[in-house]
């Protein structure tokens, strides 16, 4: 049987712990031990550090000198830190996207817009949410993507992933209420309308406000759950 090459074996490692200590496997502040991720994962220990060198580069995993790793704690703070600086800057690379985008960056836009539109066709919860989140993500790059600045989208990429797992627990609240998907679906077709429209005021005013509405359902959620 032919072996997986190791660099594989560590994306894999760093794929499958991500998205654990993202969902909430892994609570904010719990050690990482390393017995049980190779009985979790399946992995040696190689893989599993070069995964969690990269979840500390990340920010979702903090190094204990000699100690080990832990998941990086959560907090209010940072949640209206990350937030508002997503939202700065979701907003700023909207107006360069209206002043730069062509043809082509209106059509992804619409083109994401209707997939986005059509989730609801899907068959189970735990399908719901992963399909809507990422027809979300894709809305929301088609968005920015016409800025033309590979630069920016990095920046964009790099933060995203440092905001993930409070978003996540939004996602909980949003995507199985009929009533939240509605008040999205309505904002989102109000973001497209006012971004082809060229009106970069109004469209940057929205894409600002329209980022920052999971906010208060996120501190909610971390009071409930006691992570705040």
């Amino acid at each position: 049987m032919e072996q997986i090459p190791r660099q594989n074996l560590g994306i894999s490692a760093y794929q499958w712990l991500k998205r654990d200590i993202i969902r909430g496997v892994f609570r904010p502040g719990e050690k990482l031990l390393m017995t049980g991720l190779k009985a979790r994962y399946d992995l040696g220990v190689g893989p599993l550090r070069e995964a969690l060198s990269q979840l500390v580069a990340d920010r979702l995993v903090v190094a204990i000198s000699q100690r080990g790793y832990r998941v990086a704690p959560m907090s209010l703070a940072e949640l209206a830190d990350l937030y508002d600086a997503r939202a700065q800057l979701e907003a700023m690379m909207l107006r360069l996207a209206i002043e730069r985008g062509d043809d082509a960056w209106e059509a992804d836009i619409l083109a994401c817009a209707h997939t986005l539109a059509k989730v609801m066709e899907v068959k189970s919860p735990d399908e719901l949410l992963d399909i809507w989140d990422a027809r979300h993500k894709a809305f929301h790059t088609a968005m920015v993507k016409g800025c033309r600045s590979p630069h920016l989208l990095q920046v964009r990429n790099n933060l995203f992933d440092q905001v993930e797992r409070y978003r996540h627990l939004w996602l909980r609240e949003t995507v199985f209420s009929d009533a939240a998907l509605a008040r999205k679906r309505e904002e989102h077709a109000e973001l497209v309308e006012v971004s082809l429209a060229r009106d970069a005021e109004r469209a940057t005013a929205l894409i600002h406000d329209h980022l920052m509405t999971p906010v208060p359902v996120i501190t909610e959620v971390m009071h409930r759950h006691g992570l705040a």
